[in-house]
């Protein structure tokens, strides 16, 4: 069972540090600035995984978190507080509180065995008692999502792509004219 909970742990360590990637030189309103129709923006995805570090691999096993979210404490947080930053957040406090929240998750991931019960406040009472099993591979899926967000995020902002394609040696633009071509036989 170790083994599992290594290469589950290392999974998280490796999408958490891709996610920092995307956003690492960005500035700070390419950081802030929303991307998406819904306003989905790069340092938003870090400031909604600090939260999710605290509540899954903190929180859920009586652990408190190492810091006070004002944006849980206020209750905000439900209403989409952690998806961007305010003009008075700082973009390197937040990504200091994503450091720290996965520091402490780390914490939690060492200090338990896969099947250590826990509960999730927010869920339904009928079915938040889970394991650290089930909570790692939720928080391995749930940041791979963002950290796939927001590298497509950082190279629609400046071209940036992600670890696995910047030393391709494919020629961009001619592979992007043959999948243009290839869509241009379906227009209406």
């Amino acid at each position: 069972m170790d083994e599992a909970k290594d290469a589950l742990h290392a999974k998280l360590v490796e999408v958490r540090a891709a996610l920092l990637a995307a956003v690492e030189g960005a500035s700070e309103h390419d950081l802030r600035r929303p991307m998406t129709p819904s306003g989905t923006n790069l340092i938003g995805l870090v400031k909604h995984l600090v939260g999710v570090e605290h509540v899954y691999l903190g929180e859920s096993f009586g652990r408190r978190a190492p810091d006070i979210l004002p944006w849980v404490t206020d209750g905000s947080v439900w209403a989409g507080a952690d998806m961007w930053a305010t003009a008075e957040e700082s973009s390197d406090e937040i990504i200091a509180l994503y450091r720290r929240a996965c520091a402490h998750g780390d914490a939690t991931i060492a200090s338990l065995d896969l099947d250590a019960p826990g509960r999730v406040p927010h869920w339904d009472p009928a079915t938040a008692d889970t394991t650290l099993g089930y909570l790692l591979v939720r928080m391995v899926a749930e940041t791979a999502q963002h950290a796939g967000h927001a590298e497509i995020l950082r190279e629609t902002i400046d071209g940036r792509t992600g670890s696995d394609t910047g030393d391709s040696g494919t020629d961009w633009p001619t592979y992007v004219r043959r999948i243009q071509a290839a869509a241009d036989h379906f227009t209406d």
